[in-house]
């Protein structure tokens, strides 16, 4: 005999988290995985690498030419910098204030 709510099915651990009835299949957690957690770091450090490239530049580079590049190195690179790491040092932490705040 068949239940009075439809046929409801929770597979294992290869569909974690979703449940079939009745054919349609739901999602039992709200929140929805845009990108994984290894693709974010990925993308993270590619970018902390990227902007640390120019400061090889500025701190190689003849005295004369430093004064071409020194403000984008300034106020774009070293802050981009400092915030990527920061961000993969202690993103933890804020992550999880800001989830605090919003329950």
């Amino acid at each position: 005999m068949g239940s009075p709510f439809g046929n409801i099915e929770v597979r294992g651990a290869a569909n974690q988290g979703w449940a079939r009835v009745d054919n349609a299949v739901s999602p039992i957690k709200e929140d929805k995985v845009i990108m994984k957690d290894a693709t974010k770091r990925s993308i993270l450090r590619s970018i902390h690498i990227f902007f640390s490239i120019p400061i090889f530049g500025y701190i190689y580079s003849p005295f004369e030419e430093i004064s071409k590049y020194a403000g984008r190195v300034r106020f774009v690179i070293v802050p981009v910098m400092l915030l990527s790491g920061f961000w993969m040092w202690k993103g933890h932490v804020l992550r999880r204030l800001i989830s605090k705040r919003s329950a």
